[in-house]
């Protein structure tokens, strides 16, 4: 079976050790995965490994809402970036609203315009966003992407009410399952709402799990125990469920 990590901070996992877990990554199946960044350091270096596995990386460029609001000349360096490298960039993330930081409701609003911001330029690039976005905050950023039009978006490890996901589906997006799906019922609900065509599989590694993955070094290997879960949800085989995630990433993405 073939499997695509939707969704992956790869420039997190140790530089000496890149080669090696590829390769491990690649002998079971793995064939690509979208690497996400978190600032402009995170995305230069997200960048540098699309150069050097540029049939198996899918990079994506952003700023992850769970920090302070980058300084101007960041903002204006990433955006700038974006345009610069649009060749070499096959989506604009990770990027959202921020839930759990403790001054989350007092940054908001900015965060609201950076996340506009990228929506523009993902629009304009004609590029998908890859969405951070929970529980209440999934409504606002389904606001602000609709406001934009844009088409194609990611909401990735999605937490939200069933009627915002309800919403989500029904435009068209796409909504990503991390192995919690395996032992977590919040995720299993999830995954049962979602057609399997706007079906996504992520890690988002090295994130640490816990149930069966408790202690275990997060990688997409894990997708082989998330697709037996999901498959079983949807009453389909575990080749329907594996071959229908790729198809999504594919579609989503770009994905080859």
């Amino acid at each position: 079976m073939e499997f695509i990590d939707a969704h992956l901070h790869l420039d997190q996992y140790p530089e000496s050790e890149t080669d090696k877990l590829i390769s491990e990554w690649r002998s079971v199946g793995i064939t690509g995965l979208v690497a996400v960044s978190t600032n402009l350091a995170s995305a230069y270096r997200t960048l540098e490994l699309k150069h050097r596995y540029p049939d198996f990386v899918y990079a994506a460029v952003g700023y992850h809402p769970e920090q302070a609001l980058p300084s101007l000349l960041e903002r204006e360096e990433l955006f700038s970036l974006l345009r610069k490298e649009k060749e070499r960039i096959d989506a604009v993330g990770e990027v959202g609203l921020p839930y759990y930081r403790a001054d989350a409701v007092k940054e908001l609003e900015g965060h609201c315009e950076l996340l506009g911001q990228f929506a523009v330029i993902a629009v304009e690039l004609a590029l998908p966003l890859v969405l951070h976005a929970v529980h209440d905050k999934a409504q606002i950023a389904l606001d602000i992407l609709l406001k934009r039009n844009v088409c194609k978006a990611h909401f990735h490890w999605l937490k939200a009410p069933d009627d915002v996901v309800g919403k989500i589906v029904h435009h068209g997006y796409y909504v990503s399952v991390t192995p919690e799906v395996c032992y977590r019922e919040r995720d299993r609900h999830l995954a049962r709402r979602i057609p399997l065509s706007q079906l996504l599989l992520e890690t988002d590694g090295p994130w640490p799990h816990n149930g069966p993955f408790a202690g275990r070094m997060t990688t997409p290997v894990f997708l082989h125990e998330s697709v037996t879960a999901v498959a079983a949800l949807h009453g389909v085989s575990v080749e329907a469920a594996a071959a229908a995630s790729v198809k999504a990433a594919r579609s989503l993405y770009g994905c080859k």
